[in-house]
């Protein structure tokens, strides 16, 4: 079993001695830890509480528990049922909310579940005040509520028609190029929520063909839920059978966006970004930002449109506050997380799709033929594990002073630029490793650069 508290929430496996996975026990203590941390930022004794999950099939158990824990508190819940992550991140502000609780353990297995924490402007919490709600939920430190003062359960199932809609409304949403171009869709949905989202979605959107895959919400996943070219071979191959423009692939919570063209072959999750910034940018000047881990195509991209890239901390949390620092356009991560501030500060794969789609539509080429219009890059993720013993920090602060005479960023972690390609170290929070990721032109270059890399380190271990 496992458990693993963060800064961002809590998520576990399901089932085993309390504290040791996400038992109900540990699901009780969190969510009235979260509630007493809104209550006591916006000093108030009654708030409400935007609540969604995906299908995953310990969904429902793990919603009854933190609906009861948090009337005890004195909540007010509103209880969108099965969702999306975007579209409760979305529901928080239009609900005039204090707080969200998204339960998904996202790309996770289907023995996983979590409770993720938004705050009023439905973001994701920050590290401080992850840091408190860990400090709460370890000293339990927080009160129940008696029974004349009960919060109360309030069922909303208009939450992803509102997220739609708001997407629909987004300026450089062009439905009638879509509709116009009469495209073939396929979807992958892992038999999670994405299944009716994006149903309702492509509808809307004007795409009278669609092949739908694994679209029932059961909860039991037929593959491998996160969507890296290894686990979307169904759709890769549907695709070219039915005769599909594009496919895409979302993973339980419908936060990440994968692409495959119309040859079957994967668009890679890298690009998902890079294209949509690339149609964003021609319509709407401005910054972009992505994590230190994403391809260098997005810089590339971004500043032959004359526009300037910053690179965050890797996480979506950071990667949210640059964009607000630099007023980027348009932003996310390399795992096909598009962040569209036009809509709201989270990665959204609905807004991805609508995007991508009037991209391709205005743009007349296949999707494998845009895809080539993109620099090519190709990332090699490797780690080394370590003894426990190893000072972790030293070896990094050696290999950042090692090439000193390069770029080098140690915003988080080391990361080293070479011209065209780069290498970026990370210590593990959770594991005696280093996570390393390097990029290039091919594979064969990227991973000969990891294994340069990776020698170095062997020897300032030794």
């Amino acid at each position: 079993m496992a458990l693993i508290k963060s800064i961002s929430g809590f998520r576990g496996t399901i089932g085993g001695r309390a504290n040791e996975g996400l038992t109900p026990i540990d699901t009780v203590k969190f969510a009235a830890a979260f509630a007493t941390f809104i209550k006591e930022s916006y000093n108030k004794d009654r708030i409400r509480i935007v609540l969604g999950r995906d299908a995953r099939l310990s969904g429902r158990m793990v919603s009854d528990l933190v609906t009861g824990t948090l009337i005890g508190m004195g909540v007010e819940v509103i209880d969108t049922g099965l969702s999306t992550t975007p579209t409760v991140e979305v529901a928080v502000t239009d609900k005039k909310a204090d707080a969200g609780i998204i339960l998904t353990a996202s790309h996770n297995p289907i023995n996983w579940n979590a409770l993720k924490f938004l705050n009023a402007k439905g973001e994701f919490i920050s590290a401080e005040e992850g840091k408190r709600v860990l400090e709460l939920a370890a000293s339990e430190d927080f009160d129940f509520v008696t029974v004349d003062k009960l919060g109360h359960c309030i069922s909303d199932d208009s939450t992803v028609d509102n997220h739609i809609r708001k997407v629909l409304e987004l300026e450089l949403v062009d439905t009638d190029a879509i509709r116009k171009a009469n495209f073939r869709v396929a979807f992958d949905s892992v038999c999670s929520t994405g299944g009716f989202v994006l149903k309702k979605l492509l509808k809307e959107l004007g795409v009278a063909h669609v092949v739908a895959l694994n679209d029932e919400p059961t909860g039991v996943f037929p593959h491998n839920p996160e969507p890296l070219p290894e686990n979307i071979t169904q759709i890769c191959n549907e695709v070219v059978d039915s005769k599909c423009d594009v496919g895409f692939v979302v993973d339980p919570d419908v936060d990440r966006l994968a692409i495959v063209c119309e040859n079957g072959k994967p668009f890679v999750e890298e690009y998902t970004l890079v294209s949509i910034a690339d149609y964003v940018l021609k319509h709407t000047p401005g910054t972009t930002v992505s994590n230190m881990s994403s391809t260098r195509a997005l810089k590339d991209v971004t500043e032959a449109a004359g526009e300037n890239y910053f690179a965050s901390a890797v996480g979506e949390v950071n990667v949210v506050e640059m964009m607000k620092k630099h007023k980027a356009v348009i932003g996310g991560e390399g795992n096909g997380g598009v962040i569209y501030p036009a809509l709201h500060y989270g990665r959204d794969a609905l807004v991805g799709i609508a995007l991508f789609l009037s991209l391709l539509a205005k743009s007349g080429m296949k999707c494998s033929e845009l895809r080539a219009t993109y620099p090519e890059y190709v990332i090699s993720k490797n780690k080394m594990e370590l003894t426990k013993d190893m000072d972790v920090d030293g070896i990094l602060a050696q290999m950042a002073q090692k090439y000193k005479d390069y770029e080098v960023s140690t915003v988080d972690g080391v990361k080293i630029m070479f011209d065209k390609q780069w290498v970026h170290l990370r210590k593990s929070n959770t594991e005696p490793i280093i996570r390393i990721y390097s990029e290039s032109s091919t594979m064969e270059k990227a991973e000969k650069l990891a294994k340069s890399i990776m020698e170095d380190i062997r020897s300032l271990a030794r």
